[in-house]
């Protein structure tokens, strides 16, 4: 991040102007702005001790930090936290590019320099882990992050769009009440810990790949989600927590089909909607889906979450 400030502060001077002009603060500059740079570098290197100090709280406190080690994690949670790395590239990258581009860098710069963002915080986490007695540096979260890049990469340099965007939703799910250790004891926890409960999307706008607006609604996505259920245990589901006996579920993926709202496609002079619209455009409005799973059992969810 330190190195990120500098690239932000130094690299791009060349192309510093006069911006003394008036511009709403919370508008793009329409020229590259060392000043909101500057605040732009600070401001992630604040909120990257932050996150990270937090996260130190949430995953690590609890366990020992020892030598630098690797692990292969690949056949935990039915690959569910790795959808989980590649959601958080995704977003982070995202925010980056918008931050890039409210300091004035232009698409390609803002692309490659805030994309990456997000695969940067999570290699320093990933580091972490090498650490932790309780986990391992893993090359498949590092794959896993490198796709959530670059996805957003991609489209940005391709459409300077993102047509295609990474969505999250959540339900508490019944498991965390058999392993509170591991899938959490409040809904916040769960919200990070509890796979059972979490489904990761791809959303497409229809409108921005065929563009017949009077056809198809701006705002209409069709979407696909992944989940899985019955997990009590990363590799194998435990028998018994703390003396207490847990029932034998079956752990097995599943895959919806849903219709989705973009939010930000709906037209509003509101600025505080335009805002809303934005920050939320990463969570999954809850419509009705499809579910299909490895049980071979087709459901329909009224509302799915």
């Amino acid at each position: 991040m330190i190195l990120l400030i500098g690239i932000f502060s130094n690299t791009f001077c060349q192309d510093s102007v006069n911006t003394q002009q008036k511009i709403p603060f919370f508008e793009p500059s329409p020229v590259y702005n060392k000043q909101r740079v500057q605040i732009a570098g600070y401001t992630t290197l604040g909120l990257y001790a932050g996150t990270m100090a937090g996260l130190y709280q949430l995953w690590y406190s609890g366990y020992d930090m020892n030598h630098f080690h690797f692990f292969n994690d690949n056949g935990e949670w039915l690959l569910m936290d790795k959808t989980g790395h590649t959601f958080s590239s995704y977003i982070a990258g995202k925010q980056g590019y918008n931050v890039c581009r409210w300091a004035g860098m232009d698409n390609k710069k803002a692309t490659l320099i805030g994309g990456n963002l997000g695969w940067i915080f999570l290699v320093s986490v990933e580091a972490l882990d090498g650490f932790s007695s309780a986990w391992g540096f893993s090359w498949g979260d590092i794959a896993a992050n490198t796709l959530g890049s670059s996805v957003f990469i991609g489209q940005q340099l391709l459409w300077q769009e993102q047509r295609i965007e990474f969505k999250f939703s959540f339900h508490q799910s019944k498991y965390a009440h058999y392993r509170k250790d591991l899938l959490g004891e409040n809904y916040i926890q769960q919200l990070f810990k509890d796979y059972n409960g979490q489904t990761l999307w791809l959303s497409a706008n229809i409108n921005s790949f065929i563009k017949k607006p009077k056809v198809i609604p701006a705002w209409l996505n069709i979407a696909v989600g992944i989940g899985a259920d019955g997990m009590t245990g990363a590799f194998d589901n435990a028998t018994e927590y703390k003396n207490n006996p847990i029932p034998n579920f079956k752990r097995y993926r599943q895959i919806y089909i849903a219709p989705d709202i973009d939010l930000t496609k709906i037209k509003t002079k509101s600025k505080a909607l335009k805002l809303f619209f934005e920050v939320t455009r990463f969570i999954k409005f809850p419509l009705p889906a499809l579910e299909i799973n490895s049980k071979g059992q087709w459901l329909f969810h009224p509302i799915y979450f």
